[in-house]
């Protein structure tokens, strides 16, 4: 059974949807930017179906400001009591769980990172979290390197630029942008230190050719994290619905 149920965060009413199982350990998915509760594609909405059908309560939620909730967005990191808010209240209305697993794509994946555990989440599924602070529209320099290897290995890229195919403004861009020195990102230190602190309790899931990911791959590298790399380019994994579902009955499996 679904049920939508209303909560409260720092004083603004949130709205969030139950997917009712008879599982001990449940999953509450957060949503990344101003994505509603339902994911991209209702993505997220069918992704809850799928789990409840094979016994694992699902707790989705708007934090404040996005979708059915209101007040004001706080972005990502300001969501951190919404999380704490939307575990307390998926306990409370599925009252035989013992544990939550946590899952969040992008920025939601970096709140979860920061705050996940004071918020009550037992276990972590992070999916492409979002290391930067920075605003210009370009990728990040490492997807910017790994899309300029690729494109010189491909002799119809070359064809493309011999021929005008090419914008040329873009790619005066990224080389300018990959030649400007870039300072240490604090908001990438600090979500890869929340990282550390869940230790064994995090797993995280990478879209290989999305440039967020990439983007995370390279600031971890020196990190013995455990990742599952997934074959596409899509942020959001569509049309691989079915390694999301595996990934997290996996990691709820790994709780007592």
């Amino acid at each position: 059974m679904r049920r939508v149920i209303r909560f409260a965060s720092t004083g603004c009413d949130l709205v969030g949807t139950l997917d009712e199982a008879d599982g001990r350990t449940g999953v509450l998915i957060v949503s990344g930017g101003s994505e509603p509760r339902m994911g991209a594609h209702r993505g997220m909405a069918m992704l809850a179906a799928r789990l409840a059908a094979d016994g694992v309560p699902v707790f989705r939620f708007d934090r404040r400001g996005v979708g059915d909730s209101a007040g004001e967005d706080a972005g990502f990191e300001g969501s951190l009591p919404d999380i704490g808010a939307a575990c307390a209240t998926f306990r409370r209305e599925a009252p035989g769980l013992r544990h939550v697993v946590g899952f969040g794509n992008c920025d939601a994946a970096s709140a979860l990172a920061l705050g996940g555990r004071a918020g009550g989440v037992d276990a972590v599924l992070l999916a492409n979290p979002w290391l930067r602070e920075e605003a210009d529209a370009l990728p990040p320099n490492a997807a910017i390197r790994a899309r300029y290897a690729q494109r010189l290995r491909d002799p119809a890229e070359w064809r493309r630029l011999l021929t005008g195919g090419v914008d040329l403004g873009k790619l005066a861009g990224g080389l300018a942008k990959l030649g400007r020195r870039t300072a240490p990102d604090p908001l990438a230190d600090r979500v890869l230190a929340g990282i550390d602190a869940w230790g064994d309790a995090a797993r995280i899931v990478l879209a290989e050719g999305d440039a967020t990911a990439i983007a995370f791959a390279e600031a971890a590298r020196d990190r013995d994290y455990a990742i599952e790399r997934v074959a596409t380019a899509s942020h959001s994994f569509v049309g691989h619905a079915d390694t999301l579902h595996r990934l997290l009955i996996k990691a709820i499996r790994r709780l007592p």
